[in-house]
């Protein structure tokens, strides 16, 4: 059975989470590490999945449960203009950075 994008979408947000999860809380990860984590064979099919996972960090980062930042700071969906990282939400340092 095929995957809905709405379940793409629940299952890419719960690889990025489970991902920030493992990783120290004030790291970030890439989509690209979420659309291979995700994806379930040995090629470059992950490559299909990052815009998907795009949109899942963006879903997570509306409902309060992530950040997705660019050069650090936090960015909206309008703002941000080329790669962006993903991290956890509320974690943020103050400060210069």
């Amino acid at each position: 059975m095929a995957e809905t994008e709405r379940q793409l979408t629940r299952r890419l947000e719960q690889v990025i989470m489970n991902l920030l999860e493992r990783r120290a809380a004030t790291s970030s990860i890439c989509p690209s590490d979420a659309a291979r984590e995700a994806y379930e064979g040995d090629d470059e099919g992950w490559r299909a999945l990052m815009e998907p996972a795009r949109r899942a960090a963006w879903s997570l980062a509306a409902a309060g449960k992530a950040e997705v930042t660019q050069s650090g700071r936090p960015v909206t969906e309008t703002e941000a203009r080329g790669p962006i990282r993903i991290r956890r939400a509320g974690r943020q340092r103050h400060g210069s950075g």
